[in-house]
């Protein structure tokens, strides 16, 4: 097969045609070496998620520490926390603090 009969068969025509070319060039260049390219939203979507995660997990803490907060407007449980969470006593009191070994011994 000689040059001009490979040059003449309709594939190697379609793909050497200056528009195709262009056209290829563009959409690779798109793709993978522009500043907006398909890579670099990917990367930007992979971090949006992971912010939206992050955010739901601090609206989650929002909303437990709002229900803490209004759980110790109550003096009875605000005194159980600070016994608890503290160590707190009154004047007239003492606390024995029982530490538990979760080592078992052979």
């Amino acid at each position: 097969m000689t040059f001009k009969q490979f040059r003449d068969k309709p594939l190697v025509r379609f793909i050497t045609n200056k528009y195709v070319i262009i056209l290829t060039t563009f959409i690779v260049w798109m793709l993978f070496f522009d500043e907006n390219s398909y890579l670099t939203h990917r990367e930007f979507n992979k971090e949006i998620d992971k912010l939206n995660s992050e955010k739901e997990y601090y609206n989650n803490e929002i909303n437990h520490d709002k229900e803490l907060i209004n759980k110790l407007k109550n003096k009875e449980e605000l005194e159980k926390f600070a016994r608890e969470e503290y160590n707190m006593k009154k004047d007239n009191e003492d606390i024995y603090l029982i530490e538990y070994d979760t080592i078992e011994k052979k």
